[in-house]
């Protein structure tokens, strides 16, 4: 009888919907990896708005943003859940603080966020980076917010805590994202003290109109408030969010209401042609 190859399946992926999951993962991190190494990769700008004032602008977020092959836009929700805990969660770390630094040395008055993971603190291309960016231009520090997840912030707050004292010695800010979709820890909250934070979208997308977001946004507002951080709503889709949000008292708003993310925003065109 001749001899067979025995393939040895792990169980997690033995479920054809789990196969296929992982296989999907492969797949687009294969499209990230050629993305990054041929240069195909964007920061797509969204503006955060005042609350009482919509129409000012108090900063921009940069979300990274894949080309593939077929020059179609990749969003990070769509790769950074497979991306996030591998080595090419750093690089894409790496490309959107690049990024986000020139926009920032090119257009004097910009304020930009960009995101990272906590997982790249002490990564050293990324600190590199930064450091080669702020030794050309210092004043770029004070107009940089690094945004942090709650989830990845509380995971190794020991070294967050450090990281943003170092940093903010030249300026720069940080914004907990994702608050209240993770497990926070309060001591670390009331430690790190970051200067702003994002309430999650979950929360804020129906809030006019769920009793329960109500609360928990509340909730999370006075504790923001007792830390001196200014508070973002996330994900504000329509006008009764957006106008329960500002009489609840937050700070400033984000989302789908006010602007889509710009791959070319306002400042990348010439005055003549925004006439």
């Amino acid at each position: 009888m001749p001899n067979r190859i025995a393939l040895e399946i792990p169980d997690e992926l033995s479920n054809p919907l789990n196969y296929a999951v992982h296989q999907r993962g492969r797949d687009i991190l294969d499209t990230v990896r050629a993305a990054l190494k041929h240069g195909e990769v964007r920061l797509a700008y969204q503006p955060i708005v005042e609350a009482q004032r919509p129409d000012r602008i108090g900063f921009y977020e940069g979300l990274f943003r894949v080309l593939d092959a077929d020059g179609r836009v990749i969003p990070a929700r769509d790769f950074m859940p497979f991306a996030e805990d591998c080595d090419i969660g750093r690089d894409i770390d790496c490309s959107a603080l690049e990024i986000g630094l020139t926009a920032l040395s090119q257009v004097p008055g910009l304020r930009l966020s960009v995101n990272m993971s906590a997982r790249s603190i002490g990564y050293p291309r990324w600190m590199q980076v930064l450091e080669r960016k702020l030794a050309d231009d210092p004043d770029i520090g004070a107009r940089l917010i690094l945004e942090i997840t709650e989830t990845s912030a509380m995971t190794v707050p020991e070294l967050v805590q450090p990281f943003m004292r170092k940093l903010r010695a030249h300026g720069v800010a940080f914004a907990l994202d994702d608050f209240g979709a993770g497990a926070t820890s309060f001591r670390y909250l009331r430690d790190l003290r970051f200067d702003m934070v994002k309430i999650d979208q979950q929360f804020c997308r129906n809030a006019h109109r769920n009793r329960d977001d109500q609360a928990l946004i509340r909730a999370m507002s006075l504790i923001a408030d007792q830390f001196d951080m200014m508070t973002i709503a996330e994900g504000v889709e329509n006008a009764g969010a957006a106008n329960w949000l500002r009489d609840a008292g937050l700070h400033c708003l984000q989302g789908y209401h006010f602007s889509l993310p710009q791959l070319r925003p306002d400042w990348t065109t010439p005055a003549r042609q925004r006439a």
